[in-house]
């Protein structure tokens, strides 16, 4: 059976997770993987925590804490809160022994293959401190979109900016102390060596990738492609094994290929499989797919750069769909853990039913544009559009519970068919839609609600919201657990007959 590699990349190690990730790939990656197991298929999904970055080492000097002791702490709220809003990953991503391992091997075979080159890079430098300025260490303004930011990745227009290459550098940590910008050698992947592979394999892309990461492919393609660093000549990551770099770091966001092979052999593992190698479920002729659920911001780390690299090793499958998100905010303003302007998944489900969570963070999903999360709006929607209409649903249904089998009608079979189809439409990774899914469901739900049932189409009713909760399974699962003895979804409804069981009703947000 073809296999699927669903995979959400890991939040940097600085922090819980607040809605506005829960919102974005994390739930989607869950929903996606719930559906297509429902369906018959075969799906591993991972994700984890990204350990090396150096917003860690900020994140603690602000915070007054140890960088090791954050990370560590991070890393179980994270799975903490994945948990309390049922995101159950196969694969969990720790830093440790092994990873580091893994990261350090990986970048060993694309060292001895001569695919690195060193290179002398111009970085903002600290001349008190002796520190070179990167990523997390250094603002400025973005030279794609003058937006201010930080190295890295820009979170306004999804370019890559390396630091030199910022407009008025200043350091994060001594904002106040002169910059200037200084020549380091470095290890290097030379992008625009593997032009001719990235416009193909994007061009094959197109029609799939959502606008943002679209319009950034483009954009880059439209230029030279700049030589991407593989080691820093900063202190907080794993060491470069590399003579020509001594004292440097393998660049966190260089990590991307080698964390997701990680996070796949780990979530193999879970299901009882021995991996030969952490790369082994990457291999061209395995025939498995690789699924990125992430936010739009990561596209050059995890799409560009990290088809580069396997294109650089040979032999390995390239992932095959990129689903991403934009931002979503809380009162239209974004989330920031810093101004205290944050709510937790954790602290939210200590409140409220998880599969309303699951709902409106579902209908208010950013998958192609920014969009606001309030409490007062979750009360509303999830009200009106899923617990009032749920628990009619749920009286109709059991004024036939206790009567035996009942009769099913062509008509509800096609009609079924139908209501599979829609809910197989948002919920298919092509054309992965969270939206369009918790859309899907608020109409069909709708449709059962307004049915005024008799004894004649009483078993077609019953046999409908009987496929209607399994389509809706991957989003409401605690009303699933409780009200179906499993979670397959038919292809084709086939069913004569139906006999009704008394339903579970849905409590609300207590607002």
């Amino acid at each position: 059976m073809e296999r699927t590699l669903v995979i959400a990349p890991g939040p940097t190690a600085n922090g819980d997770l607040h809605l506005g990730h829960l919102a974005g790939p994390f739930l989607a990656a869950d929903v996606c993987t719930r559906y297509a197991r429902a369906a018959g298929r075969d799906v591993l999904f991972g994700t984890g925590v990204h350990f090396t970055q150096s917003y860690i080492v900020t994140t603690a000097r602000r915070l007054g804490v140890e960088p090791e002791d954050l990370r560590i702490r991070s890393a179980g709220q994270v799975e903490e809160t994945l948990t309390a809003v049922g995101i159950r990953p196969d694969g969990f991503v720790r830093f440790g022994d092994r990873y580091v391992k893994a990261v350090r091997t990986f970048f060993e075979r694309l060292h001895s293959s001569g695919k690195l080159r060193l290179k002398g890079v111009q970085f903002p430098y600290a001349p008190r401190t002796g520190a070179y300025l990167t990523d997390a260490y250094v603002r400025g303004g973005c030279p794609v979109c003058l937006a201010d930011g930080c190295a890295g990745l820009c979170e306004n227009c999804g370019h890559w900016i390396a630091s030199g290459d910022l407009i008025d550098p200043r350091s994060t940590l001594h904002p106040d102390e002169p910059v200037e910008l200084r020549e380091k050698q470095v290890l290097v992947l030379p992008l625009e060596d593997h032009r001719d592979a990235l416009v193909a394999y994007f061009a094959r892309q197109s029609a799939t990738m959502r606008p943002r990461l679209a319009q950034m492919i483009e954009e880059i393609l439209a230029r030279p492609l700049p030589d991407y660093p593989i080691t820093l000549p900063i202190a907080w990551g794993i060491p470069a094994p590399f003579p020509e770099v001594a004292g440097q770091v393998i660049y966190a966001d260089a990590e991307t290929i080698a964390w997701s092979m990680h996070c796949t052999a780990l979530a193999a593992e879970h299901h009882g499989e021995v991996m030969s190698s952490e790369d082994e479920l990457w291999f061209s002729e395995t025939g498995n797919k690789v699924v990125y659920f992430f936010g739009s911001d990561a596209g050059f780390a995890f799409a560009v750069v990290g088809a580069a690299m396997l294109e650089a090793l040979g032999g390995y499958t390239l992932p095959e769909h990129f689903v991403t998100n934009e931002f979503y905010e809380l009162d239209h303003d974004k989330f920031s853990t810093s101004r205290g302007h944050v709510v937790s998944g954790r602290e939210l489900a200590a409140e409220v039913p998880r599969d309303l969570i699951r709902f409106y963070l579902a209908v208010t999903s950013p998958d192609y544009q920014r969009t606001n999360f309030t409490r007062e709006a979750m009360a509303r929607v999830t009200d009106e559009r899923l617990v009032q209409p749920w628990n009619r649903v749920v009286d109709k249904v059991g004024s036939w519970v206790g009567r035996g089998p009942l009769p099913v009608s062509e008509r509800s079979r096609s009609a079924g068919a139908r209501l599979v189809e829609r809910f197989a439409a948002a919920y298919d990774v092509r054309r992965f839609n969270l939206t369009a899914a918790a859309f899907t469901l608020s109409e069909q739900l709708a449709r059962l609600d307004r049915w005024e049932v008799r004894a004649a189409d009483a078993g077609d009713f019953c046999h409908e919201v009987d496929l209607f909760l399994r389509c809706a399974a991957p989003l409401l699962i605690d009303l699933a657990d409780t009200a179906l003895p499993d979670r397959t979804i038919p292809a084709e409804p086939h069913a004569t007959q139906f006999t009704p069981v008394r339903l579970p009703r849905l409590a609300g947000t207590g607002r």
